[in-house]
């Protein structure tokens, strides 16, 4: 039987899913306060806001697969919340390459995306990132309808294959870590496409 979860129950899940996906962002300031980022900070920063960008946004895509399984209907009610603090890592991701790494200086950062194929691949997933946070309201799914929405968002899968993509190219020694977000997206891939395919496999049977 699938677990039903009151309106009570969300509210509580919500909170303590805010207050874990906040967990790095504290952990980083606390390190910053006790000299804990290391010999280089900037690449610990980056790195750490990297790597929850695209966590966050494989829990995401998560979300629909899991609630398929398991019946949990209430998870969709997580889903927006998880994509927002991915946008949210992303910008602090973004943030720390344009102020702590470039300091702002728009030449060499434009050079940079030129000529610095996982920094481009990065940048492309972020440009894709913003109309999906843009979106995110209940207020602008009906402004757009919900196919033309939903078509947009699926943007997500590709976002994250950039994703995995930036952070496979960025490592140049130990990629077991890109291996194994490549290998999540893969699976999420897999049963989404399965699922598409059933689905039209389900319509042409229904055919007259």
């Amino acid at each position: 039987m699938a677990f039903v979860a009151s309106a009570g129950a969300i509210a509580r899940i919500k909170a303590a899913l805010f207050v874990l996906a906040l967990a790095p962002l504290a952990r980083l300031v606390v390190a910053a306060f006790t000299g804990g980022l290391g010999v280089n900070p900037i690449e610990f920063v980056t790195r750490s806001t990297g790597t929850w960008t695209l966590s966050l946004l494989l829990i995401t895509l998560a979300v629909t697969p899991l609630r398929r399984m398991t019946g949990w209907n209430w998870l969709v009610r997580l889903r927006r919340m998880l994509g927002l603090f991915a946008f949210f890592y992303a910008c602090l991701h973004f943030v720390t390459y344009l102020w702590l790494d470039q300091f702002f200086d728009l030449a060499a950062i434009v050079k940079d995306v030129v000529k610095r194929p996982f920094i481009t691949v990065g940048f492309s997933a972020f440009l894709l990132l913003v109309p999906l946070a843009a979106t995110s309201t209940h207020a602008m799914i009906r402004r757009l309808g919900g196919k033309t929405w939903q078509r947009l968002h699926y943007l997500v899968y590709a976002i994250a294959i950039l994703g995995v993509v930036h952070y496979g190219w960025l490592v140049k020694k130990d990629v077991t870590q890109p291996m194994l977000f490549a290998a999540v997206l893969a699976v999420l891939l897999a049963l989404r496409i399965l699922h598409g395919l059933r689905g039209q496999r389900a319509r042409v049977a229904a055919r007259p």
